[in-house]
């Protein structure tokens, strides 16, 4: 018997277990399964990518839209997401507890939860936003469950690079939404965050890498070396350090925007070389989770300078 079927029999079983749980449980099962934590951080590229749009504050109803579809679109993907790697899951210590393979949401309950979380998100787009918007979302959905989730993550250990490509999505969703088409500034922020994706989730693969090793997941640090993982790291850092100047003369920004990314920039930099030295010493305990965390306050920190940009002063690219 496959490691699937032997993870989806316990979640079988938990259907009517599920069911005669407090309410109180059963709600926390069906909102932890959608990956909350990489919800809020979708949308923190989201606001400040409509703001951007606007040159100033969205209208309001769009914006309202733009949030409550993204966030059921990111919810239904990453629910069709835990269903699909629920035999992962339940290998890895850092996943086994996650309500598919602990049983506290079964197979079916996900994925009818996941389905309707994916048609709301485009309903939403479509009716108080825009078709265009609904048809991004559509695609998005589309590409991290059929191309990362069932194609790419089990087969490649560039997974995590094409993957990431779902993730980028909201801002062209945000920027559709409010101007009804797209142009080079939405697809930079989409570069942006396309190569930010790598240096953020490759530390936390180096940290987990048993892990996936055990689990059978070519993620980057299972197939190469701690130096090789960290050669890539710094090499998309430094192209990410410079797509997101390049939005300085493309959007066009302005200097608070300019000074905030060429900051960012070099501490980004910087923890990716005191990391790649750490490895280097052949240290026991490289702490890659430092970068991983700091990715995070990254990348909020940059989209807020977007979000606040279009309120300043303008500098010398406007």
């Amino acid at each position: 018997m496959s490691s699937t079927e032997e993870s989806a029999r316990p979640a079988s079983a938990s259907e009517g277990s599920a069911a005669r749980a407090p309410l109180g449980s059963v709600v926390a099962a069906y909102v932890s399964v959608t990956k909350p934590r990489i919800i809020e951080l979708l949308l923190v590229t989201t606001v400040p990518t409509m703001i951007l749009a606007a040159g100033g504050w969205p209208p309001l109803d769009v914006a309202v839209a733009v949030v409550i579809g993204g966030a059921l679109a990111a919810a239904g993907a990453n629910t069709f997401n835990s269903v699909y790697d629920r035999d992962i899951d339940a290998v890895m210590a850092r996943t086994q507890h996650r309500p598919l393979p602990s049983g506290r949401v079964g197979v079916r309950g996900g994925l009818v939860w996941a389905s309707a979380l994916s048609v709301a998100s485009v309903v939403v787009l479509g009716l108080f936003a825009n078709p265009l918007s609904a048809g991004l979302a559509v695609v998005a959905i589309a590409f991290y469950v059929l191309g990362y989730t069932m194609l790419l993550k089990r087969r490649t250990p560039q997974n995590i690079v094409w993957g990431g490509a779902a993730g980028c999505m909201p801002v062209l969703i945000a920027w559709a939404a409010v101007t009804g088409s797209l142009s080079w500034t939405p697809v930079v922020l989409f570069g942006v965050i396309f190569l930010w994706t790598p240096p953020h989730y490759w530390p936390l693969s180096l940290r987990y890498r048993e892990d996936y090793a055990a689990a059978g997941v070519p993620m980057l640090p299972v197939v190469t070396d701690a130096t090789g993982v960290l050669r890539q790291i710094i090499g998309y850092s430094w192209a990410m350090v410079a797509v997101s100047l390049l939005l300085v003369p493309v959007a066009p920004m302005g200097w608070a925007y300019t000074l905030v990314a060429i900051v960012l920039g070099a501490a980004f930099l910087a923890e990716a070389y005191r990391l790649r030295s750490r490895v280097r010493s052949g240290s026991a305990d490289p702490r890659p989770m430092r970068l991983f965390h700091w990715s995070i306050s990254y990348l909020a920190l940059l989209f807020l300078a977007v979000a606040l940009d279009p309120f300043l002063a303008s500098g010398p690219f406007r």
